[in-house]
């Protein structure tokens, strides 16, 4: 028996195939391939395909395939706008001003201008952004996308981890803050996106995808354990803090840093996870020891006479942090060594409640990358209660001194 068909026409075509969105595309390409098939072959050669029968079909195949990519992503675009719709008014530029040694050459004090990013993630107005965005900051405002500009204070920040917790002088009207994600559930290979502001231009969306995880600490009890997600989602200066979502419009990541031989973005970007900055920012009472600088041992610890082998060399420190309120002095001698530019003349931290800075390290370089006793620091500090005593002893000129303050937070 022969199987005959009558040509295709489109005037007499059903309901189903006429219009012109994706879903009656694809159906419309389907019933052509079959009806194509149908009426080049008999019944008993459909098994058997010859080169002129692909030649026929060929087209209609394809078609069939570009309707399937053009749904997919047009589906994916769709998505994206809508998340960004839902959180970019979250998403803020974050400014700060400090004082600061003028280079070499120059006389008195420089007023250095900050730029960063940030995101509200609650409604008394808590903003997270990078540490190195605010660690050192004397004033800190914070903008968002309708003009609105509100100053802020820093009562959290983690450099390790860089991380830091803004606090709002007041909250900011009609802006519903982002949802603070789980960032144990996303996986490398999932589609991400950032908001942030790059040299500035505020509310510049880049997407890209979750390219790789890495754990600072492996004892995920720990809790300094810090966790740093990377991603090819283009970032460049002005991003750091910037929130990194899911395609849920979930914060999952703030941006850090990038690797780059050019200055600008190369595709390899890293952003601390977001259980990290709640771990060390939420769950427990966050501190601001606004103090930046670096551990010193060997040769150059020698040099400033230490009385130990190791000691952090204050560089700045944030007007009203911490290690303000304790009086402890930044670097005012601008020198270079070892093609190093450090400041000098500053207060050398030698203890934190009893703690020495750093155990000592066969590095005989004289600057040391990593504080090897960072985390018994950290905890000894974060678990001070308000009340309670902190003290440092610093060497200053020669002497040791000791530092005290009472917690205030």
């Amino acid at each position: 028996m022969i199987l005959r068909t009558k040509p295709w026409n489109h005037e007499c075509s059903s309901p189903l195939t006429r219009g012109n969105g994706p879903r009656h595309l694809l159906i419309a390409a389907f019933l052509r391939f079959i009806i194509c098939v149908t009426s080049v072959f008999r019944l008993e050669q459909l098994l058997r395909f010859t080169p002129a029968m692909k030649s026929k079909c060929g087209f209609i195949f394809i078609l069939t395939l570009l309707t399937f990519s053009a749904r997919s992503i047009s589906t994916d675009a769709q998505q994206l706008r809508d998340a960004f719709r839902k959180v970019n008014q979250s998403v803020v530029i974050v400014r700060t001003k400090r004082v600061e040694v003028a280079p070499s050459g120059d006389d008195g004090m420089l007023i250095i201008d900050g730029l960063g990013s940030g995101v509200l993630i609650s409604n008394d107005g808590k903003v997270l952004t990078a540490a190195h965005v605010v660690q050192t900051a004397d004033i800190a405002c914070v903008e968002f996308p309708d003009g609105q500009a509100i100053r802020a204070r820093v009562i959290g920040s983690d450099v390790r981890s860089d991380v830091a917790l803004l606090q709002l002088e007041r909250m900011p009207k009609g802006v519903t803050p982002a949802i603070l994600g789980d960032s144990d559930k996303v996986e490398v290979g999932d589609q991400i996106f950032v908001i942030g502001a790059p040299y500035g231009i505020g509310q510049t969306l880049s997407a890209g995808h979750l390219s790789g995880r890495h754990q600072l600490n492996n004892n995920n009890e720990s809790a300094t354990s810090v966790e740093f997600l990377q991603t090819d989602a283009a970032v460049n200066t002005g991003n750091s803090g910037a929130p990194m979502f899911d395609m849920g419009g979930n914060v999952i990541g703030v941006v850090s840093s990038i690797m780059s031989r050019s200055g600008g973005s190369e595709g390899l970007a890293f952003g601390t996870a977001a259980n990290t900055a709640k771990r060390l920012l939420l769950d427990h009472t966050p501190f601001w020891s606004g103090i930046d600088g670096f551990v010193i041992t060997g040769d150059l610890a020698k040099a400033l006479n230490l009385p130990q082998p190791a000691g952090f060399l204050v560089q700045r420190i944030g007007e009203g942090s911490m290690g303000s309120r304790l009086g402890i002095n930044p670097g005012t001698l601008r020198a270079t060594i070892q093609g190093t530019d450090i400041l000098l003349a500053g207060d050398v931290l030698l203890t934190v409640n009893g703690i020495d800075i750093a155990t000592p390290s066969r590095d005989q370089l004289g600057i040391a990358t990593a504080d090897e006793n960072y985390e018994r620091i950290y905890n000894s500090v974060a678990a001070l209660r308000p009340g309670d005593i902190l003290v440092v002893t610093v060497l200053r000129q020669g002497k040791v001194l000791k530092l005290t303050t009472t917690i205030e937070r």
